[in-house]
């Protein structure tokens, strides 16, 4: 740490706990609160914080009371928190605090190349107490102002609190160079709370305020546990998982997490000991939770998911859309459309209510579902799904103008947004190659040019149709019109190339969706070309892709991008918060299975199966679905990990699944 820094440190009112020469971290603590304040990497020339900082001048609403180390707790069904220390000593490396009756106790150190933290919960009421809802605050730096500021100076926390052996990985989010990580070396941590979500809270800018939460424990008169947990420096994920060993941890993993009734998950536990290898045979649907046992007391998880089958549960799904969520009232100018569905009520959604959200409505991410009906129609062909289909496309077209402009609404009245384009065109393509209609074909074709036309060059759509649309023309003879939309990805992929990591804001400043559209794009379009500069443009944005892709030993987080505002939009309870796994996270697995096929490294599409395979969770056996899983143990305070009642937009991952396996 230089002189200007402490300088700028002691103005804060910060205490500094700088590391010797050779060490790999520099901490600040708040001598006001007793919290750490400040956890950079020594040496990092961009000097990132990998805290939020909780002085209200990054975010308003962070604030000292969401310091690292402080935290909360309800004491005999009364909420109580920890903020400012009773009694503070070693230069604020030991701070006390009371919370009537418990005593908190917080030892810091910096020791060789990491921090060590003990929390210790001490019962000195004389009686007997119930001590629940417990967190600690970890707010790392994980929050999106820019894509520009996000590659540098912000990361992609991925937690898991598996018990004996939890952790964070932290990654910047660019995905070079060193990191962070967190491993418990004494007690368990079992949840993880969220705080500051909201609307006049940054929304969708904002992951949150992290808490890392103990479990429920009575603790008798003078009895106390702890929690202890080291913070270092690593580079690459292995060496990460070198580091949870190497401190007392144990990294558990399954070769696959949702498997069909039947099936047996091979597990593998790896500690510094060595590795046990345990089978389970799953014998029901549903979650499976699994409890391994790796040293005296010391216990770790593995979540894994039944179904009936892969190919049962998506036909079941196909045929639920068809009996219960096609509109087939001709009155009214919806009809043919595929709706939102409340599985609480049991009925199509109309989005007539108080509400009147787009993210609800007839158009919009709904056409996953007829791009789905399409696939599954070429296995499955049936009278009854092509009638299906035609209705349905006959509804896509209500919601266009005559030049193709395209809506989200048959009245035409909502905004003309960008991202419907690329979606109603693939499900023309689509239907162009189930139909061999040409005017399908046409209608994709000119959907495109509408988008181009209206939006330019620069806009990152998901899915834009790059193989199928340009096979579509083909197939149909219209040369042309191939040439001419070949040459409008071409001028997109010279735009996407310059840009490179500095991802442009779309509907929300940065999040794994803006980067793995021209991901996708660029390979798909070197598959149609084979011109090197796409494949070299794409696999520069890589590492930032994977970045946002967790490795937790849980069909809803391992290899599944970090998503955390899709439950408010799109869910009956609107709250904000991780949703884990969200459908969008299978357009990474769209980028996997293309760059294993096209650079021949077949690790890739392994890491996509596992993605499309853990989102089938969102898809019930009777054939409904929910659109979020809403993850965190509780978001602001109010109980969350749960699963929306609405299915809404959730069939994109089907339509990757299908893709990824083709």
């Amino acid at each position: 740490m230089n002189l200007k820094q402490s300088i700028l440190l002691c103005l804060l009112g910060m205490t500094t706990v700088a590391p010797a020469a050779g060490k790999d971290i520099e901490v600040s603590l708040n001598p006001t609160t007793g919290a750490v304040g400040s956890l950079r990497i020594a040496g990092d020339a961009n000097a990132m914080d990998w805290i939020l900082k909780t002085d209200s001048t990054q975010y308003k609403w962070v604030t000292e009371k969401y310091g690292w180390g402080l935290g909360y707790a309800t004491v005999d069904g009364v909420k109580k928190t920890w903020e400012k220390p009773t009694a503070t000593s070693g230069k604020g490396t030991r701070v006390t605090y009371d919370l009537d009756g418990v005593r908190v106790e917080v030892v810091r150190k910096v020791t060789g190349k990491d921090l060590t933290e003990r929390y210790t919960f001490e019962n000195t009421s004389g009686k007997a107490v119930t001590l629940s809802d417990l967190g600690i605050f970890t707010p790392w730096n994980d929050n999106y102002p820019a894509a520009a500021t996000c590659m540098t100076n912000r990361c992609n926390a991925h937690i898991w609190t598996g018990g004996s052996s939890a952790y964070v990985m932290a990654e910047r989010m660019d995905g070079r160079g060193a990191a962070l990580g967190m491993v418990t070396t004494e007690g368990r941590l079992t949840a993880y709370d969220v705080w500051e979500r909201g609307n006049n809270r940054s929304a969708s800018n904002f992951r949150g305020v992290f808490a890392l939460c103990p479990p429920d424990t009575v603790l008798q008169a003078g009895e106390s546990f702890s929690v202890s947990w080291k913070v270092f420096k690593y580079e690459g994920r292995q060496a990460f998982f070198s580091a949870v060993k190497r401190y007392g941890g144990a990294v558990a993993e399954s070769d696959r997490y949702v498997l069909a009734v039947g099936d047996t998950a091979h597990i593998t536990l790896t500690t510094a000991k060595g590795t046990t290898r345990h089978d389970v045979r799953i014998d029901r649907t549903g979650e499976i939770s699994i409890e391994l046992p790796y040293g005296k007391g010391l216990t770790t998880r593995v979540d894994l998911y039944g179904i009936s089958s892969e190919e049962a549960l998506i036909e079941k799904r196909v045929n639920f859309i068809l009996d219960h969520q096609q509109l087939n009232d001709p009155a009214d100018p919806r009809y043919g459309a595929y709706m939102v569905y409340d599985n609480a009520q049991g009925k199509i959604y109309l989005n007539d209510d108080a509400r009147q959200s787009l993210d609800t409505d007839e158009g919009r991410e709904r056409v996953g579902m007829g791009v789905l009906l399409a696939d599954w129609y070429r296995k499955h062909p049936s009278d009854r799904l092509l009638g299906s289909l035609t209705r349905y496309a006959s509804f896509v077209r209500t919601l266009q103008k005559p030049d193709y402009t395209t809506f989200s609404t048959p009245d035409k009245k909502s905004y003309n947004r960008g991202y419907n384009y690329p979606w109603v065109a693939k499900f023309f393509f689509k239907m162009y190659g189930i139909t061999h209609n040409r005017q399908y074909a046409l209608d994709g074709y000119q959907t495109m040019r509408a988008f181009y036309r209206q939006f330019h060059y620069g806009f990152y759509a998901l899915h834009i149709p790059v193989i199928d649309g340009l096979k579509a023309l083909a197939d149909a003879g219209l040369t042309a019109e191939h040439d001419t939309l070949l040459n409008d990805f071409r001028q997109a992929a010279a735009l996407y190339i310059e840009k490179g990591l500095n991802f442009p804001a779309h509907e929300v400043n940065y999040e794994q969706s803006i980067v793995a559209p021209p991901v996708q794009f660029l390979c798909e379009l070197y598959d149609v070309t084979r011109e090197a500069q796409y494949l070299d443009g794409a696999e520069a944005m890589m590492a930032a892709l994977e970045s946002f892709d967790g490795q937790q030993p849980s069909y809803r987080l391992n290899q599944i991008a970090i998503r955390h505002w899709d439950g408010y939009w799109f869910g009956r309870r609107q709250t904000y918060g991780d949703t884990f796994p969200h459908y969008w996270t299978t357009l990474t697995a769209n980028v996997f299975h293309l760059y294993a096929r096209l650079t021949n490294q077949p690790a890739y599409q392994e890491k996509a199966e596992q993605i499309v395979r853990n989102n089938l969770c969102s898809f019930f056996e009777d054939g409904c679905a929910t659109c979020a899983f809403v993850y965190p143990r509780m978001v602001n305070g109010e109980p969350a990990h749960y699963a929306d009642v609405f299915a809404n937009d959730q069939d994109w991952a089907l339509v990757s699944y299908l893709f990824v396996n083709e």
